[in-house]
């Protein structure tokens, strides 16, 4: 059994490897930071914080999601929200995987919003590295919302929650 479960986390991995590969190198030119490098930069109180936009639906927002992020339609975005934020400020955008955010940042950076960056691997690696997520900005959660059926094989099943409400 721990070697069907080693063999199915690797074949996660690969695959989530591929996706990360096939957006970056469809959105080329939007900078990628990995959970490892964002999970470190959050807790370092010197650098300056991100804003964290969450580019998926709000059913899926609404299951968990990274601290203080806001929700941002990756169908329909209205950016009237950031006029107030300064063009220097960081900005890390996320959402399942990383495609929804990669269009997202893509849409930002040519708003002249020169540092945003994509979660690389999104909120499904994050929660599979066993980073904390949230319901609301105090109360963590443990599962996550998979998209479907098919996108949520991503997820490791102890974080994946069930199907009631697809988008």
């Amino acid at each position: 059994m721990k070697l069907l479960k080693r063999s199915v986390d690797g074949l996660r991995n690969i695959a989530l490897s591929l996706i990360q590969y096939l957006i970056s190198s469809k959105f080329g030119n939007i900078s990628q930071i990995t959970t490892a490098e964002f999970a470190k930069w959050l807790l370092d109180s010197i650098k300056p914080q991100p804003l964290i936009l969450d580019a998926r639906s709000q059913v899926e927002y609404d299951v968990s999601h990274i601290k203080t992020a806001v929700r941002v339609d990756p169908i329909a975005p209205d950016f009237t929200a950031l006029l107030s934020v300064s063009h220097n400020r960081p900005i890390v955008v996320y959402c399942s995987v990383g495609y929804r955010s990669a269009k997202i940042a893509q849409q930002l950076k040519n708003l002249g919003f020169p540092q945003v960056f994509n979660l690389s691997g999104g909120l499904f690696q994050w929660t599979n590295e066993g980073r904390p997520i949230f319901q609301d900005d105090t109360t963590p959660a443990t599962l996550v919302h998979p998209y479907d059926a098919i996108w949520g094989n991503l997820l490791k099943s102890q974080y994946r929650n069930k199907l009631n409400n697809i988008h």
